[in-house]
């Protein structure tokens, strides 16, 4: 991550793909599986659809259930599906199932014959956090090694059209379906496609999420047991092939376009809302898993009673705190607001409702003249500022440590373990390390590792910290410097939300800086946000916004990433998805390849 007094030069990326996908397809196991853990309905169903609250919220967890998250992968032969199960704590107890939906799906997309399409279904549980079961729906077509099916493969690996969430409709009938269909619809959800699959008697009904959606799939399914195909029709009458082109694209449908609009100007009110809640310190003051009285937490808390149940009645419709009469009890989204909470959200919610959001009131500014907002407002740039002032330096790295759950699946990734069983222990690079997080889950992951992590003085005294509760202080030195410094002889090279603070000059600078101290042999791994080539929903889509108007950076697509990294003297080989919509990228010198 790029800090305030970090501002020279910068590198990085990464993942190998000799076979047809295979650390692609673990990587985004572990994710699927990750995110059902850590989700339930109640708290899916407002990020999936934002502004649903009251009676609508109320009917959906009535009528539906959070039953998985699905992705697409292709193993070469079945045995390397089961190791890579296995590898992600995801046990297939049953045989797998064909699909119908998803084969003709990909048999329409890539207009080839479904009969030559063996996609399977196998649903392993996962244990959620709340103690339901789950699962994560993995379709498998196999792809072995010179198959003419590569390019498919490629192709949807990138696209991730078949990844989905899923809600199974609870006792099912034809009216409540069509109900359930046209409420997700008012929500902005637009139907896009389905099937009947009779080797399981289940109807399937998909819709594109909204582009405001805030849970990072892009498509949502409901799943009918039963044969529903009267409902299915109708649907799919509704779906893209049905409507005319410039009808078909993810605007919200629904028949209230001034209230569509209306709920959408009212998100400033959502981010100063959280913002109060957690400068008030609400969710601290909130017994952890019991209700409070309203009374009692305005005492706590020193606020007006009348105002604070004004606040949080609002708080409940985001879904961060759930009403019971005279008390209140934290979600377990309002739980992330907790001081205390791993991970926690509240620093990220004090300085997206603080100086970035008095920065995105001179967007228009930005927009005009090109001009960073936060430079014209504060007269100088977000490092600088921040660096002047030890409170908000400190504040912002603590919000960027907010996200560190992206993070999860990166130790697994093969050059770094390909690193760790190097006969003298191998070396990992933290370029712009920030507190350490993410290289102290690497170091942690592989104990015959070592770690060197380059940042500015009061970071490292961070990361010193950090490494030391993670049991890591004696595998890890430190570098105090900027990018120009970055340390050569390492194995693999971190280089983690950097990039997207710069611009290409900047980027290609940053890069030819790491590739200088690589060694031949050495990786580069690279985390961002990836722009969908597709321009699809995403919340980089929202991040590129965030850092053109406040650090005068860009999030890019994957294709303009590895032009930079060509500039560099560096390929990229493979990007991966992480949690919270970010990608790891992967890059190495071409003499590797």
């Amino acid at each position: 991550m790029t800090t305030p007094a970090m501002t020279a030069t910068v590198t990085a990326i990464g993942a190998d793909e000799n076979t047809a996908g295979t650390p692609d397809d673990g990587a985004r196991l572990r994710a699927a599986a990750d995110f059902v853990r850590h989700h339930d309905t109640a708290t899916l169903l407002p990020l999936l659809l934002p502004g649903l609250a009251g009676p609508q919220l109320h009917a959906l967890t009535r009528h539906l259930s959070f039953a998985h998250a699905a992705v697409l992968v292709f193993p070469p032969d079945p045995a390397t599906l089961r190791a890579e199960l296995a590898a992600c704590g995801l046990a297939a107890d049953t045989p797998p199932l064909p699909s119908s939906v998803v084969r003709d799906r990909l048999a329409a997309r890539h207009r080839r014959d479904a009969a030559g399409l063996d996609v399977s279904i196998l649903r392993p549980g996962v244990r959620a956090a709340d103690g339901t079961r789950r699962a994560v729906e993995v379709f498998a077509l196999t792809v072995p090694p010179g198959s003419d099916l590569r390019p498919l493969a490629e192709h949807e690996r990138a696209h991730q059209h078949e990844a989905h969430l899923a809600f199974e409709v609870l006792r099912p009938e034809p009216l409540l379906l069509r109900g359930l269909c046209a409420l997700l619809a008012d929500r902005g959800a637009a139907p896009d496609g389905g099937g009947y699959n009779p080797h399981e008697n289940g109807t399937v009904l998909y819709f594109t999420a909204p582009a405001a959606s805030l849970a990072g799939y892009r498509r949502v399914e409901l799943y009918a047991p039963g044969d529903h195909r009267d409902v299915l029709a109708r649907h799919l009458a509704d779906g893209p092939a049905a409507r005319p082109a410039e009808q078909s694209g993810t605007r919200p449908s629904t028949d209230q376009p001034a209230e569509t609009l209306l709920r959408l100007l009212t998100g400033a009110w959502a981010t100063q809302a959280l913002a109060a809640c957690a400068r008030l310190r609400l969710p601290d003051a909130v017994p952890p898993g019991e209700p409070i009285d309203r009374a009692a937490l305005a005492r706590r808390t020193g606020t007006d009673p009348r105002a604070l149940a004004t606040l949080l009645r609002y708080l409940a419709m985001l879904g961060v705190v759930t009403a019971e009469g005279e008390r209140v009890r934290l979600t377990e989204v309002g739980a992330l607001l907790r001081e205390d909470a791993p991970a926690s959200m509240r620093p990220l919610a004090l300085m997206y409702g603080g100086p970035f959001y008095r920065s995105f009131g001179a967007l228009d500014h930005t927009v005009r003249t090109g001009e960073t907002a936060f430079d014209h407002l504060f007269g100088e740039n977000h490092f600088d500022h921040f660096a002047r002032d030890p409170e908000l330096a400190d504040l912002f790295d603590r919000s960027m440590a907010a996200s560190t759950r992206m993070f999860d699946p990166v130790p697994a990734h093969p050059a770094l373990a390909a690193a760790a069983a190097r006969p003298d222990g191998g070396t990992v690079v933290d370029v712009a390390g920030g507190n350490g997080e993410l290289l102290a889950r690497v170091l942690t992951a592989h104990p015959g590792l070592r770690g060197v992590l380059l940042e500015r003085p009061h970071a490292v005294d961070a990361a010193r910290r950090t490494m030391a509760e993670a049991g890591c202080a004696d595998r890890c030195s430190y570098r105090v410097g900027d990018f120009a410094d970055v340390p050569a002889g390492g194995d693999v090279y971190l280089l983690s939300r950097v990039l997207h603070d710069w611009d290409d000059d900047r980027c290609r600078a940053i890069l030819r800086h790491c590739e200088r101290a690589m060694p031949a042999h050495a990786d580069l791994l690279i985390v961002e946000r990836l722009l969908p080539a597709d321009g699809s929903a995403s919340l980089a889509t929202a991040w590129d916004v965030h850092m053109m108007c406040n650090v005068g950076g860009r999030e890019r697509r994957a294709d303009h990433y590895a032009d930079l990294l060509a500039a560099a003297g560096l390929d990229l080989l493979a990007h991966t998805p992480l949690p919270l919509d970010a990608a790891l990228l992967h890059a190495r010198r071409p003499e590797r390849r």
